[in-house]
């Protein structure tokens, strides 16, 4: 259809990952329900978010999608990419309880490097720069060229971006301890590099990645090189909304933070005030 090329081609490494995440999942719940039991509860919500990223994540990366996305559409590509970094990422951050951690924070190699990875700024740093690096022009273009390479490129960045979820919604609270306020600005700032990137994609009027054989059958209908990458660039603004929709929440939690403190104040207050006149009347 239209020229596109739909053949199914077998991704050992993607696979692999993905048989490994559920096989850890798996591990994780049977050492915690083992081990400490009363906590230890599976809620549905958790199962149904981590099997919906891995079905996700299988559509990706084990389907002629993926085929499509390394060798004649530009923006399969980002739609890999934004979807596996604004919805697979966070899904399975929402499928792991806390204590599905402990064993991990339980050893103190662990620990030490999973605290100094989700600091704010070091978890957008590491994100931000696995992105640009592997889509620079020739990092880009020899992951094309390479399926292995390729997935490891799409697997990093899921890695990495549940770091850069983590200060938003990491299941460990000792490892989230952002006030509201900086957390708004965590999520608009770190957005800024990929949200600037998307829109050179778009307006520069530049070819970054001339790479791509787009089917006859399109061409002739006008779809030309940089209209495919404008169109991946229009994709790859989404999580810039994504980040002003997770701002909205986090700015209401903050008003109703800031509004009970408000009222215990003033309810501390008007017992300070009861006590003196009570006093008042007691010395009259």
């Amino acid at each position: 259809m239209f020229g596109l090329n739909l053949t199914w081609q077998w991704s050992p490494g993607a696979l692999i990952f993905i048989i490994l995440l559920c096989l850890l999942y798996w591990l994780g719940i049977s050492y915690g329900q083992r081990h400490n039991p009363e906590k230890a509860i599976l809620k549905p919500h958790h199962l149904v978010a981590f099997a919906a990223c891995i079905v996700l994540m299988a559509l990706l990366l084990l389907t002629p999608f993926d085929t499509l996305a390394r060798t004649q559409l530009f923006i399969a590509h980002m739609v890999q990419v934004v979807f596996l970094v604004t919805l697979c990422a966070p899904l399975f951050l929402l499928a792991c309880p806390e204590w599905l951690w402990q064993p991990v924070l339980q050893w103190r190699p662990t620990a030490a490097i999973l605290r100094k990875l989700t600091r704010p700024f070091i978890a957008s740093v590491i994100f931000n720069l696995t992105f640009f690096i592997w889509h620079a022009p020739n990092p880009f273009r020899y992951a094309l060229q390479h399926p292995v390479v390729y997935h490891i490129e799409l697997l990093s960045l899921f890695l990495t971006s549940l770091l850069n979820w983590w200060p938003l919604i990491g299941p460990v609270r000792e490892l989230r301890r952002l006030s509201y306020p900086v957390q708004m600005l965590y999520a608009f700032l770190d957005g800024q590099p990929v949200d600037i990137f998307a829109f050179l994609l778009v307006f520069t009027g530049a070819v970054f990645y001339p790479y791509y054989e787009i089917p006859a059958p399109l061409a002739r209908l006008g779809l030309t090189p940089y209209a495919m990458q404008a169109a991946g660039g229009t994709f790859l603004m989404i999580p810039g909304i994504v980040d002003l929709i997770v701002m909205t929440p986090l700015f209401f939690r903050w008003l109703g933070h800031m509004e009970a403190k408000a009222k215990i104040a003033d309810q501390k207050m008007q017992e300070e005030l009861e006590e003196e006149a009570a006093l008042e009347e007691s010395e009259a």
